[in-house]
């Protein structure tokens, strides 16, 4: 019987450690975490994660092979998104233990915000209550087709790139805050430092979309 007990216990384990295996890469984590904000190329990952496509899709077989992400075709480009919404939740738990357990992580986190402005993201609850209190402007200054698939509910979409053409001669009253992808893309903090120093009053927060089960798809 106990010899029944430890192949079972074996085997089940082993399936769950097929997930732990397939995440073992920082690219891997990287390409998860970019998948949360909406469906992409295997071209469009390559891009972002600054390799070759042919390294980029070596990746996502792992990741496949784990049952992590899953892809279809769209004319000639594979396009990859999450498997489903549990494997979002499964990186938001290992990136908050990580938080949590790892010194090193908060070290990190810390050398790419080291200004007062940069250290202080606005929290959650006081990001929603503004929102509910129409009392911000809300930008998303991740790339435009993530802001298509997902966004926070009334953002203004304006991708760093267009940040200068945007507040050119900005007369808002409203406090400006930007978000991105989350805690840990470094967007908003590029976007409120350019802000700052256009006089410009701004904030950043980590919350994302992540945040918001029912972020809205942009209709046009």
């Amino acid at each position: 019987m106990r010899d029944d007990h430890r192949a079972w216990k074996d085997e089940v384990y082993g399936h769950v450690a097929r997930m732990g295996k397939a995440m073992a890469s920082p690219r891997r984590m990287e390409i998860l975490d970019l998948l949360t904000q909406g469906p992409k190329s295997v071209e469009h990952l390559a891009r972002e994660l600054g390799g070759s496509v042919a390294n980029t899709s070596q990746h996502l077989h792992h990741l496949r092979a784990a049952r992590l992400v899953r892809s279809h075709k769209a004319g000639t480009f594979v396009i990859y998104e999450l498997a489903s919404p549990e494997v979002d939740r499964l990186l938001e738990s290992v990136e908050v233990a990580g938080e949590s357990l790892l010194l090193e992580l908060g070290w990190a986190r810390r050398q790419y915000f080291p200004d007062p402005a940069d250290a202080d993201p606005m929290p959650l609850g006081e990001l929603q209550s503004l929102m509910a209190a129409d009392a911000l402007y809300l930008i998303d200054v991740r790339p435009s087709a993530e802001y298509a698939a997902r966004h926070l509910p009334g953002a203004v979409s304006v991708p760093l790139a267009q940040l200068a053409e945007h507040f050119r001669g900005w007369q808002g009253q409203k406090p400006v805050v930007a978000y991105c992808r989350g805690r840990y893309c470094l967007y908003a903090r590029d976007a409120v430092r350019y802000l700052h120093q256009q006089g410009i009053a701004a904030r950043r927060t980590e919350a994302s979309i992540r945040d918001w089960p029912d972020a809205s798809r942009a209709t046009g």
